[in-house]
């Protein structure tokens, strides 16, 4: 992306979760992009009744590194092409609709989430994989199968990880991991009590904990040390948007796996090569 995107679906996003003053500066914001772009804090706390100080405090919020930082975003933001938009599905809707409506809504998650990636948290997430000696990735329903897809790309790189449905064989996983192994909880809505309580086992463990759940402040995030977030998907009535999250979370996964696989570059080699060796025994003939 040549300009820093991203403020408004944050803003979209977190709205509901911020204090009343930062909330009407968030609002004002959304309601007029453009003419913030030229305002300073003093007044844009003027116009959305509140006061600079509220502004800044929502820069913090949104984890920007200022004003400067969130004008910047709102202007690429009013530079993109944003004729995507989530769409559902209706009764006896033809096939090509169908098509073009999941690819727009799958598209228009990514972008989102790629635009509000946190370079910081994404940095010390691949810090903490690559000195793990073991990983643990639970999920449960939609995320459990990112979980599942996850735990098979690091093994193919010769990262010992683990991913089980059942919550009892996670949590004994999760009880002989050590201080700088990896617990990550995958979470669309952030709330999922059994993911939450995995989290905070591991946590209170001594255990390097990531979560993965919509953008904003949610149970998970509040308890892992580190915070991956995809964006927070309109769901629409039929809610094929949940569709678009899944999307989302393996969108985050995939950039994860790249990240570490880029820092031992030469290990990864070694190891994709060492792993489609192993699997080329199943081939017909051999």
């Amino acid at each position: 992306m040549t300009h820093k995107q991203g403020a408004l679906t944050m803003l979209r996003d977190m709205s509901n979760d911020l204090p009343l003053s930062e909330k009407k500066v968030a609002e004002y914001i959304l309601e007029k992009p453009q003419e913030v772009i030229n305002l300073t804090a003093a007044e844009i706390g003027k116009y959305s009744g509140t006061s600079s100080a509220a502004v800044i405090r929502l820069c913090k919020s949104l984890g920007l590194k200022g004003l400067q930082d969130l004008k910047m975003r709102i202007h690429g933001d009013m530079k993109k092409n944003d004729s995507i938009a989530y769409r559902d599905i209706k009764a006896d809707e033809s096939q090509e609709s169908v098509v073009q409506k999941i690819t727009n809504n799958n598209i228009k998650s990514i972008m989102e989430t790629s635009e509000i990636m946190n370079f910081q948290a994404l940095s010390a997430a691949v810090d903490s994989m690559l000195a793990a000696q073991t990983v643990c990735f639970f999920g449960i329903g939609a995320s459990g199968v990112v979980a599942k897809d996850a735990q098979q790309k690091f093994i193919r790189i010769n990262k010992n990880s683990q991913c089980f449905e059942d919550q009892h064989l996670t949590a004994t996983v999760i009880g002989n991991m050590k201080c700088k192994d990896v617990m990550m909880g995958i979470s669309y809505s952030g709330e999922t009590l059994e993911v939450i309580k995995l989290l905070k086992f591991a946590k209170d463990n001594g255990i390097t904990t990531i979560s993965l759940t919509k953008y904003g402040k949610t149970s998970l995030s509040e308890i892992a040390d580190i915070n991956l977030f995809t964006s927070s998907c309109i769901e629409v009535p039929f809610r094929s948007a949940a569709t678009s999250s899944r999307m989302a979370q393996l969108h985050v996964m995939d950039i994860l796996f790249m990240c570490v696989a880029t820092r031992q570059y030469d290990d990864t080699i070694k190891y994709l090569d060492q792993t489609r060796k192993a699997t080329d025994i199943f081939r017909e003939g051999r």
